[in-house]
């Protein structure tokens, strides 16, 4: 007779598959990737242990092309990849994103043990991708000429309990001579506002508290239907639905930021008092150069409207330095903009030719060393103004929404830290009550430093939240699964305010 234990053992336990997502590039492809990956666990996967580092069953990069180096760091990653490949059997890599889109046909050529090249519209055939690779055995390259489906339509595997994107609409109408993003994403195609809330109210109703809603040219939604009131209208439909506590929005172009929208956002209680409108350069000859359809009169124009309806608004913008042909001038334009326009903080970067776009081929290319000279002054003088704006706002009582995993040093210093409405990071003292990311806590600023505000007093109020729920939930679901995490992908939720870093942005905005 077989013993029970005998049975036990001649069962043969299959291990699941594991898979690690890497991501890079701006927010877009940072939804993408929960999309990929809910994608994955959908088909069975799981996802690999912290700390694998490319030793997993399936590795998916997603992404950016927008840097002059981007072919050069995927390529050696890839190539690190490849003797861990051969070492273990089965195990499957993926390409995905804007440079698969525009280098479908060298990437299997340059890495042939590549196995899936998929491009920005269709990341949804990943699994059948990959399954047709492993039964075939050859590469299996398809990349669609259109969307195929709204990212937000997608299983999804967010990364907050608390905080999602919401993705109103793909692709980018404009032809800034600087980015690559429309010849890769395509036209500007809306999603059905219907969908939208009812995506909105899905989430809210599985405890998320704050959406940002996603679009490469954001506030230009509506153009499919000729309404260019759309956006504001959307943005009052989210102050409608109940328990929606937090809207935010990246990244609007100054073309389309009209005055229904400030009065929406003024007068809409959830939207928070916060804007990441780029700016790119203060010079017009240079916006100009851009085939930036705006000049510095109008972009400080609509600053001064914005804070004259919400006179705590928190804006920040992008900054290019460096365009083609950019003089001293020019330069000193930027910098009177930036001086007028009193930036919470100016994510700021030095230009870098991006293939495939009419700026890589301007004359006047500026050397390298006046183009780091220039982005020095620009960051000292933006990191006076972010302190100076942050002194402003020690003795005001704020409410933070608790974040996970943004404050690196809470655990040496007995913080916890949380975003306020305009999306400060603020550090502040832990109380002694139980406190979760997604609850609401009141505190009063006592210190401001350039990029965080610290609340070192006794916090006033802990308000416990559906959202905090969401999180206690999902983390002891997570505690009976096998334990993971996805490598490479930044935090969602709240956008953090991204390091000063060189190189241009990567989208249009």
């Amino acid at each position: 007779m077989t013993s029970s234990s005998d049975r036990s053992q001649a069962v043969d336990v299959q291990e699941p598959k594991t898979y690690e997502v890497r991501t890079y590039g701006c927010q877009m492809n940072v939804h993408d990737s929960e999309r990929l990956s809910g994608l994955l666990e959908g088909a069975g996967y799981v996802r690999a242990p912290e700390g694998a580092d490319g030793d997993a069953d399936v590795v998916v990069f997603n992404t950016c092309a927008v840097r002059e180096n981007a072919d050069n760091r995927l390529y050696g990653n890839l190539g690190r990849l490849a003797p861990m490949k051969t070492k273990r059997p089965g195990m499957q890599i993926a390409v995905g994103g804007c440079l698969a889109q525009k280098d479908r046909d060298t990437i299997v050529k340059r890495a042939p043990w590549v196995d899936v090249v998929f491009g920005t519209h269709n990341i949804g055939k990943l699994p059948v991708l990959l399954e047709r690779a492993r039964v075939q055995e050859e590469a299996q390259v398809e990349i669609a000429e259109s969307l195929e489906a709204f990212p937000s339509t997608l299983p999804t595997r967010r990364e907050s309990a608390y905080a999602a994107w919401v993705s109103i609409s793909v692709g980018c109408n404009n032809t800034c001579t600087f980015c690559i993003v429309p010849a890769l994403r395509g036209k500007e195609k809306d999603r059905r506002t219907g969908d939208i809330l009812a995506e909105i109210e899905a989430l809210v109703g599985e405890g998320v508290s704050e959406i940002t809603l996603l679009g490469q040219n954001v506030n230009a939604y509506g153009s499919d239907i000729g309404d260019r009131e759309a956006f504001s209208k959307l943005l009052r439909a989210c102050g409608q639905i109940e328990g929606l506590e937090r809207v935010r929005f990246t990244s609007p172009h100054p073309r389309d930021f009209t005055d229904d929208v400030i009065a929406a956002m003024a007068e809409t209680p959830n939207v928070m008092p916060q804007l990441h409108m780029p700016m790119q350069s203060g010079s017009d000859p240079i916006l100009k150069a851009m085939r930036r359809s705006y000049r510095q009169d109008r972009y400080l124009g609509i600053i001064e409207k914005v804070r004259a309806a919400i006179p705590h608004a928190a804006i920040t913008t992008d900054i290019i330095v460096g365009f083609p042909g950019e003089t001293e001038e020019d330069f000193e334009q930027t910098m009177h903009a930036v001086r007028q326009a009193r930036f919470a903080q100016a994510f700021t970067f030095q230009y870098s030719k991006r293939p495939g776009t009419p700026a890589a081929t301007m004359e006047n290319q500026i050397p390298k060393e006046v183009v780091q000279a220039r982005y020095e002054r620009l960051v000292a003088l933006q990191e006076e103004i972010s302190w100076d704006e942050n002194k402003k706002q020690v003795g005001r009582t704020l409410e933070l929404m608790v974040a996970e995993g943004e404050g690196r040093k809470d655990g040496a210093t007995h913080r916890l830290s949380g975003r306020a409405p305009d999306n400060r990071l603020v550090h502040f003292t832990r109380p002694d009550q139980d406190v979760r990311p997604g609850d609401v806590v009141t505190v009063e600023i006592t210190y401001a430093a350039p990029h965080h505000l610290l609340a070192e007093g006794a916090v006033l109020d802990v308000r416990r939240t559906r959202a905090g729920d969401a999180w206690e939930k999902r983390n002891a679901a997570e505690a009976s699964k096998p334990a993971g995490v996805m490598l490479g992908l930044p935090r969602i939720g709240v956008p953090e305010p991204l390091p000063v870093a060189t190189g241009s942005g990567c989208g249009c905005d």
